[in-house]
């Protein structure tokens, strides 16, 4: 397991402020949350005789994830008013998080997504014992439990995720399938993509009420690729692609005017898109077009 150090210096908080960043990235999906739970944990441990810690990292853990907790229940309330689907924020990523394919996996849409179904205690003990290697008696630190209630959680956690859990698809394969996207939306004709996507498939469109999206997810090949023509139908001005690592992973974003409108990420099995992600609300987008944020275990 990496020890989350980076170049800051003496402070243990600069050493250690990417791997905070990741840990409040997993438990809210919302690059913006966990910038202001980072925050809330630089003022809490300005204020702490630093001395007397034994263990930075896991003490500067132990105050994220407990600042993220509290900010899950904000989240909650915010998500019950949402329009349409609810997706995870999607955040522009450094080259080297694809190169730790377990980071790049549990940052992946499609795994923020089974994520999202765990109660808030679930998901904290899952991400700091599965992802990030933490002892439970550390975890127990910060979830306020005992180290016989966490494994209990755990395991339970454990279950949830792997009866959901895709097997992430290789790096390759996702570029071919998304290539074969980018080309297609490029020329203005999506029908050749049929033959790339599941029967089963489903697709995620978020709007937050600000752009155009469907107000569930759509289910099935035929639907989905009616939607996603009447998208592309839609632009009048003038309209780019590209592609970029989002979260991890291979993904495509839309300009139109030179404004990103819609970044793209799948969840491909067997060679086929099982799920589509088209994240559109302006306000989840500001990190998917600026710096790409450097990710730590």
């Amino acid at each position: 397991m990496s020890d989350g150090v980076n170049d800051g210096g003496s402070d243990p908080f600069l050493q250690h402020r990417n791997l905070l960043f990741t840990v409040a990235y997993e438990m809210l999906s919302s690059a913006a949350d966990a910038e202001d739970v980072v925050q809330e944990t630089w003022l809490r441990w300005a204020d702490v005789d630093q001395s007397a810690v034994r263990d930075p990292r896991a003490y500067l853990v132990r105050i994220v994830t407990r600042q993220a907790l509290n900010r899950i229940r904000t989240l909650q309330r915010r998500r019950e008013t949402y329009v349409g689907p609810w997706l995870p924020e999607p955040l522009l990523t450094a080259p080297d998080v694809a190169e730790d394919v377990e980071l790049a996996d549990s940052v992946s849409t499609a795994m923020l997504m089974v994520l999202e179904t765990l109660s808030p205690t679930e998901r904290a003990v899952f991400v700091l014992r599965e992802v990030f290697g933490f002892e439970y008696a550390e975890i127990a630190a910060a979830v306020d439990k005992s180290p016989a209630a966490v494994r209990q959680v755990a395991s339970r956690a454990g279950r949830a995720v792997r009866s959901q859990r895709p097997e992430p698809a290789p790096t390759a394969e996702l570029d071919a399938v998304l290539q074969r996207f980018l080309e297609a939306a490029a020329g203005g004709d999506l029908q050749p993509l049929m033959e790339l996507l599941a029967p089963d498939v489903v697709l995620f469109t978020d709007g937050g009420g600000l752009r155009q999206a469907a107000l569930r997810p759509i289910h099935g090949a035929e639907k989905s690729m009616r939607f996603l023509v009447g998208v592309l139908g839609q632009y009048t001005g003038e309209i780019a692609f590209d592609t970029a690592q989002v979260n991890g992973q291979p993904a495509m974003r839309v300009y139109a005017d030179g404004v990103l409108d819609v970044v793209a990420t799948m969840r491909v099995e067997g060679g086929l898109v099982t799920a589509l992600y088209l994240v559109r609300n302006p306000e989840k987008l500001a990190r998917a077009a600026g710096d790409a944020a450097r990710l730590t275990r």
